[in-house]
């Protein structure tokens, strides 16, 4: 009784400690930003933040994780991290190319830090099961650090498997882009052309395709188009490839003669990663072999010798008995 009343005593005071200091923190931003905006209503500048139909601010707002951002900030919680940049292009990589994706998740990280916790502090005062202080404060501190890094680790593992669905379907596309740019279209067509071609096989490629094509029409010069691609694809091979579109533009070379050199060479990294998966599978099925196949194996030989040799020593038995018998006679 007196560690649970205890371990009640110090959960009251962390989670007291913890209002206090939130609230500490969030006042003199909600302060100034109320003060910020009286003075400039006063002045006439309230008409400048107008959310009227069909600006661009206000498309920014269709969403709704970007109208609850949007709501967040505007109670005077900032969202924008120091390591906006770095957030912002791994997002890219996994797929997020909002604008407010970073902040969502500087937000789902704030989130998950602070619910983790807390969950683990309703389930030990449902159960009424409290554990010593040093191991409630652990346990405390492991589901916050835990939901500080689950977002992380779920944007860096769809980034993995998005970098290596493109890197298995890039040299079909490169040779369909080959084709193109043979058949006397121009790079700009060639994407547009492959982008549409490749939506049933590799619509992850299509989509990045897609968006080029797109920029180029909107009047962004080559050169951004496609190390905008090489960044949001997260790729060495994309990378690669886009620099050498780039250089043969720039150097007036026969980018056709150059796609199909590096076409080759990545049909043949192609070839090369398949027979290292297939060298790796012997050594992939030993585990399963010794751990489950082999002790099955061991019993099967070993058990008709068993069987033998305890029908022999059950003979030596009786007959042992038998001589005893024959003895006390």
């Amino acid at each position: 009784m007196g560690s649970a009343a205890m371990a009640n005593w110090i959960v009251l005071g962390l989670v007291f400690a913890a209002v206090m200091l939130v609230v500490l923190a969030l006042a003199p931003m909600v302060l100034g930003r109320s003060d910020i905006k009286g003075r400039l209503a006063s002045q006439g500048g309230g008409a400048a933040v107008d959310d009227g139909p069909g600006s661009i601010r206000n498309d920014l707002l269709t969403s709704r994780w970007a109208q609850l951002l949007h709501e967040i900030e505007a109670r005077g919680l900032s969202l924008t991290d120091d390591a906006s940049g770095k957030i912002a292009d791994k997002l890219q990589r996994a797929g997020f190319d909002q604008l407010w994706a970073p902040r969502a998740f500087t937000l789902a990280r704030a989130i998950g830090t602070l619910t983790l916790p807390t969950l683990v502090v309703s389930v030990l005062a449902v159960s009424g099961d409290w554990p010593p202080p040093v191991k409630l404060y652990m346990m405390l501190m492991g589901a916050a650090v835990a939901g500080l890094y689950l977002p992380g680790i779920i944007v860096g593992s769809r980034a993995e498997n998005r970098a290596q669905e493109v890197l298995n379907g890039f040299p079909d596309t490169l040779d369909l882009m080959l084709v193109c740019l043979e058949a006397g279209l121009g790079i700009d067509a060639a994407f547009s052309r492959v982008g549409s071609e490749i939506v049933g096989s590799h619509p992850l490629l299509a989509k990045l395709f897609g968006q080029v094509s797109l920029e180029l029409r909107a009047g962004r010069s080559r050169e951004v188009a496609l190390r905008m691609l090489a960044k949001k694809s997260g790729v060495p091979e994309i990378t690669s490839f886009t620099t050498l579109i780039i250089q043969s533009d720039k150097l007036g070379a026969s980018v056709a003669s150059a796609l199909r050199i590096y076409a080759g060479e990545m049909r043949e990294a192609r070839r090369l990663r398949a027979e290292e998966k297939a060298h790796k599978i012997p050594v992939l099925l030993s585990i399963p072999l010794v751990c489950f196949m082999l002790p099955v194996m061991v019993s099967v030989l070993m058990l008709p010798a068993a069987i033998g040799m305890k029908n022999q020593m059950a003979q030596v038995e009786k007959q042992e008995q038998s001589n005893k018998a024959a003895r006390g006679k």
